[in-house]
């Protein structure tokens, strides 16, 4: 149900539905919305990234970002990790499929952004 504000007689205002919870919207932010994560989820969607190719494909985050945040995605289940070799140590990363469910939401984001973000 959504939340609503009703102006009393008195003139106060008081609040219906208020989330007792964070709600849909803030979950999911939650977990998409920290800085590059929505960013690294569209890099993997056409297949396995190496972890130097993703962070050159992001620009400004530095490596140290990028690592924090593709560990917060593999602990949320949105990526996984695969160890090509030990030495040196080379990794990839995958999108999985239930991050592959953010993507409709992340294209929708894109189109909405071309059209009325200048």
């Amino acid at each position: 149900m959504k939340t609503k504000i009703e102006t009393m007689t008195n003139g106060q205002k008081k609040v219906i539905n208020a989330c007792a919870e964070p709600c849909s919207v803030e979950r999911g932010m939650r977990v998409l919305g920290g800085k590059w994560k929505a960013s690294i989820l569209w890099h993997l969607q056409d297949g396995p990234v190496r972890f130097n190719d993703l962070s050159r494909m992001l620009g400004g985050a530095s490596k140290k970002m990028v690592d924090q945040r593709l560990k917060e995605l593999e602990s949320q289940g949105l990526v996984t990790r695969h160890v090509i070799s030990d030495r040196p140590i080379a990794v990839s990363y995958s999108i999985t499929e239930l991050g592959r469910t953010a993507l409709d939401i992340l294209e929708r984001l894109k189109d909405w952004a071309d059209e009325y973000i200048v």
